[in-house]
Parts: structure tokens; C-alpha cells; sequence
């Protein structure tokens, strides 16, 4: 239960003074203070405030007014943190919004300077021409903010070459715990001796850091793990043991314990030009394990341990399986071991070296080499989606980040993994195993339930083991991923009480009243406190319409949310499209998932989960299905929407636009063909047109659908002869009503090619409509209605070709929700494919034979959001290999922003259009010669709103290139 830290007399004050004097936006409601209350760790704490600043000044202010009033502040990235540094009943000050600028770069002197919210990505992005890159790189590099990284003194695969943040940082600028700033730098004796004068606060820290280090020096060395990957503490050994003197290097790992950074400038290196990779197969993983420091001898840029439980589960996955061919026999576990250079003799004489050091030491039993870029590509992408296999779990046992993070030497890796693991076998724990072998660090993710007690104490339990052993053996017990709540708890007994008392001295000199970010690296709360799901978490049952029993509920289909913040992406792939445009933590798949459960466990006012607040929460989301496939713990936010829809609508009058919108095919089925050109006629007219768009709420100047003269099912004339092998094609409302063309041309080139067409002629639905607006039992009906008609065809075997991305989804995606135990619906949804996988896999060779004529035209695939989440998308270029003369793109356009009627919408219009703006527009405007294809109906209207462009369905394009 979220807890509340000052009092509401105290919290007014707070507020009128924050926003009297802030720029940027400021929030006390309670849903957005519970938003950013958690992290992608398993904690929870309340802020009492979130200040989004629009300056520096901004923050200095923030930092005043919580001096003043001895209020915590917590400075914050996108919160991806593991070990819970980003929570805390606190002001949390959010710098991803507007403190994003890269202020300048110089590549020939190798650096940028960059405010604090920008994400890794971008800054490698702008630097790339010049052939440059930031060192460290983990895997969160598509959210992960510099200021973040700095403050988390963050590393990644490749540590082993580039190390730690605190290698790269050349200098920062700092706000100080009473609101002063100081610029951290490398300073010279001269500078040295002019603070050691100096009155201001900045002056007497740097004075006072100087003296602590002067004093207590045999303590640090001391007391300092020696393995080189280290995390723990405060990073005062860096200090005494580098050249020179520079603060900012006590910054990195600090989790704004010390200071708030507002500028940054980062050295930068120049990126491998060329890659390559050996899969060192073993029949053990402590073969694998023992052979690391023998495989580190040979000079390699990275080296990844696949653990065989981790193998064997991604072998039993579609779309991963066949993906898997650089995998030989059954092993115990892979060394993925990395070469980089300048050029391909580099990586031939690193594989040279490996293979006689291997040889020598007789280790691994196969070495699978590869060198293709995209191909390397391939298993770095194999290797990050098997992290999601584990993180999707469900259930209420998760692999929880408590002690994934600890690092040892590498010849003492084997006996902490087995020591370990023995703790974790005598308490009956399941856990996976994977990461940076090469630098002693393996992530141990232990299966704990959190709303167990006994669960709770045996999480415990298991991290003091794995102190201990850590302990034993030389390491760190955070070499990466920080202290936060997780570890701060045990560094007094990692480090001992004399270098834990210098930890204190220094976080007093720092922050003498404990308001930077309190309770992390010292004076820490016990590991167990503040969990997000504890003991006493017992969420209300909502009674559903859509089957969550494998979810373990409504509820636990929310929890599933993990709060890694994948959904805060801001470029590639399709996740989550109204955050792209917005950038407001609200609008992110892990915002309304913290909005949910928070509702659910009584955090917020009774019936908040049917509120107008909650509304606005769910009100952007798509449903667009891309958190499903994109997000690491599968979140599937479209169908929790859909529901919750379900529920808001039985407790909140149901508008005549949503029934519109819901209804629209039942309302085309009706409408006799005399009255579709009168219906037409009236929707464009200015003055008809205006008011039946009002009216309804629809955006003034969107073009409404158009009803053909006559449907699809009205014009489909069947072949005369059907020798061919028997297709169904489904006439969904889109197709059939509005636009007829697109199934003709389906009929015209699968009759063709040899098949024999079927177009069934009574109505067909698949409820789509009725599922976006939440009114699920209805889309059930439709549903199993069209189930019922078209089992006849799918039992015997004829494949139902789905021409409507949205429909094929309801059919092999939502179904076994929406029908659960419906033998009839599992048999029509193996049966129901679209046009891209037909042609792909061209079952019976018809298209292969076909004659075609290759388009000369560059041509611009956007896919449909569904098509993208469901790897529909995969069959789109072998599908149009026929065809693409001059070349096939397939953008990563992300979402169009129509989705359905959200883009109609009056309300929705804007952020409809940013979306498409984003990427999709800017493509199709600066391609004029090119031919545009979009599956989806509400893609080409979007596309023809915004770009004046007709996009041809894929259907249509292979149509138009048969040769005869």
C-alpha cells in the first residue's frame, strides 16, 4: 500500500510554492504521484511530488524549495532501474521529457555534451557519421538516459573492453543539496587550493572530499573489493588511484545520493567497423564457466553465457526455433564469445587465437563461427528475446532482480555459481542463469513469489548467502545495476564498518540534511520493505468477459507489467505510440499498467478503476498490440483495454459514438445498396457532412469512410472451373462495403494462380469493432457466429484467407479470450492466414509457378500494428520476392495514428497525426515515385488523408504484377 509523507497542510504549501515559481509542470494527484512510484524493480514508494522541469533553473529552484522544507528529492531517467534507485517518497524530479538536448558535440576532440535526459541511442545515432559511439552499452540503450547511466555508473556487454561509465565521464555540472551549483571537473593543484580557501558550499565539499580521502585512504584500499567490476558504495577508490583529481568521477554509481547532474559531457570512442562471433558449445555450464578466463586470454570484445534451460526453451518457440540453426546438439550451455576490429583479419586472427586456446585447454566440444552482419545481428537478437521468455513468464513466481547482479573474478565464477545454486536448490528456488561472462557477472534470477511471506524471508535469506559468498570469493555485490533498495541493505557487512562509516562521512559532507534521494548505498531499509507486491497486496477480483485464467486473472495480467520501461522507446519498432508523441509517463504501457494494479490493490479512491481519471489513463492507448510482442514480460495491453472498456462501460453510460463507431458493420450489413450513394453523398457534403461529423464527434476535416455502390459479396462472380485446392476468402465489413476492389483483386489473383475460390455469402464478423470499444460480449457473438460459419471449411482443411489485418488478428490472437474452450474457434484460427504468409510459404508451389512481371517502382511496405505484433510481417518480402524489381522497404514506420476511429476522432486527431508524422509521412512525402502498400484499412486512410497517396493492399500489388 502506497503511503503518503507529509502532511496535506504541508503538501499545499509544497504545491503553491512549486508552481508559482516552476516553469515546467508540476503534479500532486495521486494517480500521477503513483505512476512514477515504481521502477522496473519490485519496489514501491510513494513521491509526495513529480516536478517535469523545463530549465536548469527549474531544478535549482526544486532543489531550494526541498531544503528549505527538508523534503527528499530524487532525480529520475526512465526509470529502468533493477534495484529500486528510482523510488522514493520524495520529490521525484523527471528530466526525460524536456532536459534532452545535446548541447554539443566535437568529434575530433572525441566528446559530447549532453543534458541529462538524453537517451543513449540518440547521442550514438548523431555521432555515428563520424564513425564514434558512447563505451558502455546496456541493454537498455533505446531508454536509457545519460544522466541515468552516469548516476548508475552503468556498463554492458561489452565491459570488458569499455568498462564503466566513470571510464567516459570528462566533467558535469551539479546541483548541489542546498541549490547551489558546482561544475565537476578534473582540477588542477591551483583549483584545488582555491576551494580549500573558498567559503561557498561548493568550495567546502571539494575541500572536505580532499581530506576524507587524504584520512581515510588505508581504509579505502582496504576495504575496496579488488575485481575490477565493481559497483558497491561510493566509487572513493577511483579517486585516490587515477591521475589527477576529479569529483565528477564520485558522481557515477552515486544514484543521486550526492547531487542532482544537469549537464554531462562524456568522452567518445570509435565504434568496430567490423564484428564477428564464435558460439563455443559446451556439455555443462560449469565447462562453460571454467573456460572463460581461457577464452578471455585471447583478447575478445564480449563474452555471453546462453544457458542450455534457456536453449531448449527457445528451440520449443515459434518464430525463434527455426532461428536457431547456429545451435549444435543438446548443450549444457554456449559461450557467445565476440571479435571486433577494423577489419575482417582482425576478427580472422581473434577466432585463430580462440580456437588454439580452446585446443590447448581441450574445452567446448563445437565452435559455430559467424560472421554476416545480419546474421551476428540475428543472435544478439535470439540471445535479448530469450531474456523476455524469462521475464514473460506467468504467475505469481517471477525472476525477481535482487541478486543478478554480483560479479566475481572469473576464476572464481564457477564455484560462486555452484555454491549459489546449491542455496537456491536446498530452498527449492527455480532460476536462470545468463550475461557477462567475461566480467564474473552471470544474472541470477531466482523465481520468488512476493505475496508470500515465507517467499519474502527466503529472498532474503538467499541474498545474504549470496553477500557472503561474494564476500569469499573478491567481488562486488553490484557491478552494474546498483545498490538501490535491493543491496544498500548489505553493503555495511560487504565492506566492513570502518569504509561504510567513510561512505556516511561522505553522503553527510554531501547532503548534510539526508534529502538526496535517502535510503540508498547508506542508512538503507531492510531489502524487504517497501515491496510492490507484499504479503498484504490482495488486489480486488474483477469478474471478466475475456478469459484471463492464464494470466492467474484480470489482475495478474496486469501485474505481468514488470516496469522495465521498454515502452518509453522513443524510435524503433512500434511500442508504444502515444508515449512517442506525448513522452508523458501516462501514456506508456507500464503507466497504465501502474494505473490499473494501482486501482485494483486499493491505492486509489473506490471505483477508481471506472473513473473519468482512469479514462484519461486509457484513453490513448491504441490497442495496437505492440506491447504484446515488443514488451519483455509480453504485456498485453490491448486486451486489458478491451476489458477494462467492458467494465467502464457497465459502470458509465455507453455514447452514441462509441455504439456508432462498435455497430459500423452491422450498420453497412443494413444498408440497402439504393441508399450507400445517398449515405455517401450526405457524409461528404459541407453542410450534412459537418453536422453528421459533429455529431458524432469525428475531426471536421477527416474524409469518412465511403460505401462502394455494390459489396464484394454482391459482385463475386465464382469461377466456372475449381480444379485448383479450395480457398476461403473472408469478406470482412472494410472489404466488403467499402472497399470491394481489394477482394476482387484477392479473387482475380488466387483464381489466377491455380486456386479454387470461395467467397461464403452470408454475413460475416469478426467482431473487431465491438472488441476496440470494450463492448466484448458482443464481439463474442460475432465472433462465434463467424466461427460457426466457417468451421465447415476450416475442419477440412482449406485454408480462410483474412484480408483485414485487424480481422486476422481477432481470429489467431484474441479468440482463445474470447471463446475459451471452443474447439470449433482453435480449428478456424490454424485455418486463418493472410495474404503475405500465403504467398510465403506457397503451400502448393502456385505462386512460384505463376508468371510475373517485377514492378520497376521502388515500392513502401507500412505494416499494420497487429501484422507487426503477431511477426506477420516476417512473410511480407518473401511474399513480394516476385515482384520487387526495383527493391522492397519495409518501414519501421510504427503505428499510423488512425487505428481504427481513434484517428477520426476530434479529440484524438492531433496526437493521431503526430504518430503518423513520426516516421510514415516523412517516408511516403520524400519517396513521390515510389508505390505505397498498406494491408490495413485504416492505414491507407490515414495515408490518404495526410499524404494525398492511394496505398495499394498487398493483394492488389501482386494482382497488378501477374504477367499474364
Amino acid at each position: 500500500m502506497a503511503r503518503n509523507l507529509i502532511d496535506p497542510a504541508g503538501s499545499r504549501a509544497l504545491e503553491t510554492a512549486l508552481r508559482s515559481q516552476l516553469q515546467g509542470d508540476v503534479y500532486f494527484d495521486k494517480l500521477t504521484r503513483l505512476l512514477y512510484s515504481t521502477d522496473a524493480s519490485m519496489y514501491q514508494m510513494l513521491p509526495v511530488a513529480v516536478v517535469v522541469p523545463k530549465s536548469k533553473q527549474d531544478v535549482i529552484t526544486t532543489v531550494k524549495i526541498a531544503a528549505e522544507g527538508r523534503i527528499p528529492i530524487l532525480a529520475r531517467g526512465s526509470a529502468s532501474s533493477l534495484a529500486g534507485q528510482t523510488v522514493a517518497n520524495a520529490i521525484v524530479i523527471d528530466f526525460t521529457k524536456y532536459l534532452d538536448t545535446i548541447v554539443e558535440v566535437d568529434t575530433d576532440q572525441r566528446w559530447a555534451r549532453v543534458q541529462p535526459g538524453v537517451i543513449l541511442d540518440d547521442l550514438n545515432r548523431r555521432v555515428a557519421a563520424a564513425g564514434l559511439m558512447v563505451g558502455p552499452d546496456p541493454a537498455s540503450s533505446n531508454r536509457a538516459t545519460l544522466g541515468g547511466m552516469v548516476a548508475n555508473n552503468a556498463t554492458g556487454a561489452h565491459s570488458i573492453l569499455y568498462g564503466n561509465m566513470i571510464r567516459h565521464v570528462i566533467s558535469m555540472d551539479v546541483v548541489l543539496a542546498d541549490g547551489s551549483e558546482l561544475v565537476l571537473e578534473n582540477l588542477s593543484t591551483e583549483q584545488i587550493q582555491r576551494h580549500s580557501s573558498g567559503t561557498d558550499t561548493g568550495s567546502s565539499i571539494i575541500a572536505g572530499l580532499e581530506k576524507i580521502l587524504e584520512d581515510e585512504r588505508d581504509v579505502i584500499e582496504a576495504g575496496t573489493s579488488k575485481h575490477w567490476r565493481r559497483n558497491s558504495g561510493y566509487r572513493l577508490e577511483a579517486l585516490i588511484q587515477e591521475d589527477g583529481f576529479n569529483p565528477a568521477h564520485l558522481m557515477c554509481g552515486s544514484e543521486g545520493t550526492l547531487g542532482i547532474i544537469t549537464e554531462i559531457t562524456v568522452g567518445l570512442i570509435d565504434k568496430p567497423q567490423k564484428t564477428g562471433l564464435a558460439l563455443v558449445h559446451f556439455h555443462t555450464r560449469r565447462e562453460a564457466l571454467e573456460a572463460v578466463a581461457n577464452v578471455l586470454s585471447t583478447s575478445p570484445s564480449a563474452i555471453e553465457l546462453f544457458d542450455g534451460a534457456t536453449i531448449e526453451q527457445c528451440r520449443k518457440m515459434a518464430g525463434i526455433a527455426e532461428r536457431m540453426s547456429f545451435i549444435h546438439g543438446e548443450p549444457g550451455a554456449v559461450l557467445m564469445t565476440e571479435y571486433s576490429g577494423s577489419s575482417a583479419k582482425d576478427i580472422d586472427r581473434g577466432l585463430v587465437r580462440l580456437n588454439a586456446a580452446l585446443a590447448n585447454m581441450r574445452q567446448g566440444y563445437e565452435t559455430s563461427i559467424v560472421r554476416d552482419p545480419e546474421e551476428i545481428s540475428g543472435v544478439w537478437a535470439i540471445r535479448k528475446e530469450a531474456l523476455g521468455f524469462i521475464m514473460g513468464v506467468r504467475g505469481d513466481y517471477k525472476p525477481l532482480a535482487f541478486v543478478e547482479d554480483a560479479s566475481v573474478p572469473v576464476e572464481h565464477l564457477p564455484d560462486y555459481v555452484d555454491e549459489l545454486d546449491a542455496v537456491l536448490v536446498e530452498t527449492r528456488t527455480p532460476v536462470v542463469y545468463y550475461a557477462h561472462a567475461s566480467a564474473g557477472c552471470l544474472h541470477v534470477r531466482p523465481f520468488i513469489n512476493l505475496k508470500d511471506r515465507s517467499e519474502i524471508d527466503k529472498m532474503h535469506r538467499i541474498a545474504s548467502a549470496s553477500v557472503d559468498l561474494v564476500r569469499k570469493y573478491g567481488g562486488a555485490v553490484s557491478s552494474e545495476h546498483g545498490d538501490g533498495l535491493a543491496r544498500s541493505e548489505f553493503n555495511r557487512s560487504l565492506v566492513g564498518d570502518s569504509l561504510y562509516e567513510v561512505y556516511r562521512k561522505v553522503k553527510r559532507l554531501f547532503d548534510p540534511f539526508n534529502i538526496m534521494n535517502p535510503g540508498k548505498i547508506v542508512d538503507a531499509p531492510p531489502m524487504t520493505d517497501n515491496l510492490r507486491l507484499g504479503e498484504s497486496y490482495e488486489p480486488i477480483h474483477v469478474r471478466t468477459s475475456i478469459d484471463f485464467s492464464d494470466d492467474n486473472g484480470f489482475a495478474g495480467a496486469i501485474e505481468q507489467c514488470s516496469g522495465v520501461g521498454t515502452c518509453r522507446k522513443m524510435t524503433a519498432g512500434t511500442m508504444c505510440p502515444s508515449f512517442m508523441v506525448t513522452r508523458d509517463e501516462i501514456h506508456s504501457t507500464r503507466g497504465r499498467a501502474n494505473a490499473l494494479r494501482s486501482a485494483l490493490a486499493g491505492d486509489l479512491e473506490k471505483d477508481s478503476l471506472t473513473s473519468a481519471d482512469m479514462y484519461q489513463v486509457m484513453d490513448l492507448c491504441i490497442q495496437c498490440k505492440a506491447c504484446k510482442s515488443e514488451c519483455p514480460s509480453n504485456v498485453d495491453m490491448a486486451r486489458i483495454k478491451s476489458e477494462w472498456l467492458n467494465q467502464y462501460w457497465k459502470a458509465n453510460k455507453l455514447p452514441s459514438r462509441v455504439r456508432f463507431f462498435a455497430e459500423f458493420p452491422k450498420v453497412a450489413s443494413r444498408l440497402p445498396a439504393k441508399l450507400r450513394g445517398v449515405s455517401n453523398r450526405v457524409a461528404s457534403s459541407r453542410i450534412t457532412g459537418s453536422i453528421l461529423k459533429k455529431a458524432l464527434g469525428v475531426a471536421s476535416d477527416r474524409s469518412l469512410p465511403a460505401f462502394a455502390r455494390h459489396s464484394f459479396q454482391e459482385t463475386f462472380k465464382p469461377s466456372s472451373e475449381r480444379s485448383g485446392p479450395p480457398i476461403v476468402v473472408f469478406a470482412d465489413t472494410f472489404t466488403n462495403y467499402n472497399s470491394p476492389e481489394i477482394g476482387h483483386a484477392a479473387v482475380e489473383l488466387l483464381s489466377s494462380i491455380g486456386y479454387s475460390v470461395f467467397v461464403p455469402q452470408q454475413r460475416m464478423c469478426c467482431g473487431r469493432t465491438y472488441m476496440s470499444k470494450g463492448l466484448v460480449e458482443h464481439a463474442q457473438s460475432e465472433l462465434l457466429a463467424s466461427v460457426e460459419l466457417l468451421y465447415e471449411y476450416a475442419s477440412s482443411d482449406i485454408p480462410i484467407l483474412m484480408l483485414e489485418p485487424s480481422c486476422l488478428s481477432m481470429f489467431t490472437d484474441d479468440i482463445d479470450g474470447l471463446l475459451p474452450g471452443e474447439v470449433r474457434a482453435k480449428t478456424v484460427a490454424r485455418a486463418s492466414l493472410g495474404i503475405e504468409e500465403l504467398a510465403a510459404n506457397d503451400q502448393f508451389g502456385l505462386f512460384e509457378k505463376a508468371g510475373w512481371r517485377s514492378e520497376q517502382r521502388g515500392i513502401l511496405v507500412h505494416g499494420h500494428c497487429h501484422q507487426k505484433a503477431l511477426g506477420e510481417t516476417r512473410y511480407l518480402s518473401d511474399a513480394l520476392r516476385h515482384v520487387t524489381g526495383s527493391g522492397c522497404r519495409i518501414l519501421d514506420s510504427g503505428c499510423c495514428g488512425m487505428a481504427g476511429s481513434f484517428g477520426y476522432e476530434a479529440e484524438h486527431q492531433d496526437v493521431s497525426i503526430k504518430m503518423a508524422n513520426r516516421v510514415l509521412v516523412p517516408e511516403i512525402n520524400g519517396n513521390e515515385t515510389d508505390l505505397v502498400v498498406a494491408a490495413g484499412t485504416s492505414c491507407r486512410s490515414q495515408i490518404k488523408d495526410l499524404t494525398g497517396r492511394k496505398a495499394l493492399h498487398p493483394a492488389e500489388l501482386l494482382r497488378n504484377c501477374l504477367a499474364t
